[in-house]
Formats: C-alpha cells, structure tokens, sequence
C-alpha cells in the first residue's frame, strides 16, 4: 500500500501559477507511475498529467504547453507545476499511484487539493 499526502492547491487569477506537490508513503522505485488527476462540478474525474517510473509523461490536450509533471525520487515526490492557468482548471486536484501486486495493479489516491482560478 501507499499513502499520498497533497499540497499546494489554493486560489490564483487567471494567467497565474500554482505548484502541487504529492508525497508517497513508500519509495518512487516500488511505484509503476503517478499521476494528477482532476474532478471539477458535476464531471467526470479526468486525468491531467502522469509520470511513470522510468520517467515518460503523459499530458491531457488541454493542459499541454501549461502543466509540467516531475518526479524527486530522494523524497518521493511527485509535483505539478501549473502556469498559465484558466477559469476552467477549477476542481479538485487529486494524486495518483499505480502499483503492480501480483500482476495486478491497484490505484491509490490522495485526499485531493482544491485549484480555483478567478476570472
């Protein structure tokens, strides 16, 4: 198992940045790959940006170009980096883990850290 612990959602204006930071309960090396994942009003949650262990990122179209997802395996962090942020970016921002057991893998996920981008 795997515990994630979020930080650094808030409120900014649109045009501005926030960094979200998610740390894992257990060593990056035992993690297939994480990710960031977000649910706003009345949708589906959706992911925004995975990284796997050997380092390959995965963007949604929307948030290319803006959001850059890293890995600090030393303290087994994952952040994203928000720039450029739009109105549409509000929701709830949850962190994702992907581990293999037994040649089943198995999602953990965070608490989930609000974004609100004003207009």
């Amino acid at each position: 198992q795997v515990q994630l612990v979020e930080s650094g959602g808030g409120l900014v204006q649109a045009g501005g940045s926030l960094r979200l930071s998610c740390r894992a309960s257990r060593s990056m090396s035992s993690i297939n790959a994480m990710g960031w994942y977000r649910q706003a009003p009345g949708k589906q949650r959706e992911l925004v940006a995975a990284i796997t262990s050997g380092g390959i990122t995965n963007y949604a179209d929307s948030v290319k170009g803006r959001f850059t997802i890293s890995r600090d395996n030393a303290k087994n962090t994952v952040n994203l980096q928000m720039d450029s942020l739009k109105p549409e970016d509000t929701a709830v921002y949850y962190c994702n883990a992907k581990l293999m057991i037994l040649l089943r893998e198995y999602d953990y996920w965070g608490q989930g850290t609000q974004v609100t981008v004003s207009s």
